[in-house]
C-alpha cells in the first residue's frame, strides 16, 4: 500500500488530509507542490482539473478534493490500523457526521477564509504602517488607543485563548494589538 499526497504545507485542505491519515494510522508519502506546479498542463491533465491541492494517489487510485479524499480514506481504511472511528457505521450517527461536514463546508469554512484573508491583509498593512516604530504615530497616542475595543472583543469572544493571542500578535507584529501598552490599558477596568 502506497498512499501519496500531493499538496502544499500551507494549505488547510492538505492539512485536513494529513489529520485524517494520522487518525487512521496510515503511512504516506508527501509531494510538496507550489502554485506553478499545480497550474501546469500536466498536473491539470493528470491530477486535478482545477489546478488545486490536495490530490491523492492510493496505489493507482486517484482522487482530488479534500472532503472526498477524507471520506474515501475513512471508507477504505477505518478500523484497519487504529480503532479510531471517524464515520460511525450506525446510519443515524453517520448522518450527523455528514450533517456537520455540510455545516463546516457551508457555514464555517467560508466565513473563516474571508476573516483570515482580511486579517492577513490588515497584518501586511500594519507591518508597513509600523515599519521602524512601535506605535502608529511614532509615540503612543489616541490612534493606538482606538484600536483596542475590537481587539478586546476579539480576544474575549475567543475566551482569551492562546490561539487569539498568537493571531493578534501575528497581526500587529506584537507592537500595537497585543503589546505591553495594550495589556496596561486593558487592565484599566475596561470590563
Amino acid at each position: 500500500m502506497t498512499i501519496t499526497v500531493y499538496g502544499h504545507s500551507a494549505s488547510t485542505f492538505t492539512s485536513a488530509i494529513f489529520h485524517t491519515l494520522k487518525e487512521l494510522g496510515l503511512p504516506y508519502e508527501y509531494k510538496q507542490k507550489n502554485s506553478e506546479d499545480i497550474k501546469s498542463p500536466e498536473y491539470i491533465a493528470t491530477k486535478h482539473p482545477f489546478g488545486r491541492v490536495p490530490f491523492l494517489d492510493d496505489d493507482g487510485f486517484q482522487i482530488y478534493e479534500s472532503r472526498a479524499i477524507a471520506r474515501y480514506l475513512v471508507n477504505k481504511y477505518q478500523g484497519t490500523k487504529t480503532s479510531t472511528v471517524l464515520i460511525p457505521s450506525d446510519v443515524h450517527k453517520a448522518a450527523l457526521v455528514e450533517q456537520f461536514i455540510s455545516v463546516e463546508t457551508s457555514y464555517y469554512t467560508h466565513p473563516l477564509i474571508k476573516m483570515l484573508s482580511q486579517l492577513i491583509l490588515a497584518k501586511n498593512i500594519y507591518e508597513k504602517l509600523l515599519e521602524g516604530k512601535d506605535y502608529l504615530a511614532g509615540e503612543f497616542s489616541l490612534a493606538d488607543l482606538l484600536h483596542i475595543p475590537y481587539t478586546f472583543y476579539a480576544i474575549n469572544i475567543a475566551g482569551e485563548s492562546e490561539l487569539w493571542i498568537n493571531a493578534l500578535t501575528f497581526l500587529g507584529g506584537g507592537r500595537i494589538l497585543v503589546n505591553v501598552n495594550v495589556g496596561k490599558i486593558l487592565s484599566l477596568n475596561i470590563n
